[in-house]
């Protein structure tokens, strides 16, 4: 078993019910927990993904279903993973984003650039797979190299125009449904799943990009453990921790890096039993015994360095957390006693 985020299946409920069917039902006949299918982040068997796919197709009749939820799935699903993305400078750079932080979404997912399997001159291919050369079920394959195509695309512009899409299965539906999805010849019973390109769009910068989103987003995604915890608390508190000073401290912000709308990211929160002005007052009060009791920086610049305004909003904090001035914090830390929360 492999364990993947429930966006996998972003819009599915959706594109289900447009064509009359019960997603719920499918879902516990897939053995998948109905609530994954409206929700980004639960962690769920990759095969119970597959398997939903394919049995909504079946009851339905609809042998494209996969490619149309690829089509109806959000750009922005990977979270800040696809902050980063976005942001990178140039295609490789993205590409090198998602080589190293795709097992953020799920630990056998790779998407790396091979060379062209059929050895044609300047081409590469972007070869998408879930452990040594294993795929899903054709359904789950439809759907997530559509996506890959409709990222790329979304990062390139006019820029992009795959030579062919290589698919590892044959075809669902006909051959005129795949080349509308894809925009270019689809290509089925291949030994991989690949997006065949031309070599130079590698080197393509991507504009409209914002560095220092793509620093907090990276920061992020390095702070993840590879167990795929999925505690919306502990997100909050890294993305907090990297970027602490750094002028990223509101809930819009912090939401902005995890790609969530606030309002989502409170709702999260809440269902965990916390809120985002505790986590940040619980950042900033371990930050700033740090900072008080281990350097001789001055209280103004610790006071930036924890995201206040002014100095005199440490100075309350520092009463509220330890019942005295920032000064008494840093006496004791030198004299071998640190300060005591507040009870």
């Amino acid at each position: 078993m492999s364990l993947v985020r429930s966006a996998a299946l972003q819009n599915f409920r959706h594109c289900v019910d447009e064509l009359g069917g019960d997603a719920a039902a499918y879902a516990r006949l897939a053995e998948l927990p109905p609530e994954a299918l409206d929700s980004d982040d639960l962690l769920v068997d990759d095969r119970s993904v597959a398997a939903v796919l394919e049995i909504a197709s079946a009851k339905l009749g609809c042998p494209d279903l996969g490619l149309r939820v690829g089509a109806a799935q959000e750009l922005g699903m990977l979270g800040a993973l696809a902050v980063a993305i976005r942001n990178s400078p140039s295609v490789a750079d993205a590409l090198d984003c998602i080589s190293r932080y795709m097992f953020v979404h799920g630990r056998e997912l790779s998407l790396s650039v091979v060379d062209d399997p059929d050895r044609f001159p300047r081409t590469v291919a972007l070869r998408y797979s879930c452990g040594e050369g294993r795929y899903p079920l054709p359904q789950a394959t439809d759907m997530t190299m559509l996506y890959v195509h409709r990222m790329t695309g979304f990062l390139l512009g006019d820029h992009y125009a795959p030579r062919t899409v290589d698919l590892p299965h044959r075809p669902l539906a006909s051959h005129d449904v795949y080349a509308g999805a894809f925009g270019t010849q689809v290509r089925f019973t291949r030994d991989h799943a690949d997006l065949r390109v031309p070599a130079s769009l590698l080197s393509q910068p991507l504009r409209h990009t914002d560095s220092a989103l793509r620093r907090l987003a990276l920061r992020l995604l390095s702070s993840r453990p590879r167990d795929l915890d999925s505690s919306a608390v502990e997100r909050v508190r890294a993305v907090l921790e990297q970027s602490l000073g750094m002028g990223g401290t509101t809930l819009a912000q912090v939401a902005h890096v995890m790609a969530l709308h606030p309002r989502t990211l409170q709702r999260q929160l809440a269902a965990e039993g916390e809120t985002f002005a505790t986590i940040i007052d619980e950042v900033r009060c371990a930050h700033a015994r740090h900072y008080l009791t281990t350097t001789d920086m001055p209280l103004v610049q610790v006071s930036s360095l924890l995201g206040f305004s002014h100095q005199a909003v440490l100075s309350r904090c520092a009463r509220r957390w330890w019942g005295c001035s920032p000064t008494s914090v840093r006496r004791g830390g030198r004299e071998g006693s640190g300060p005591s929360p507040r009870e």
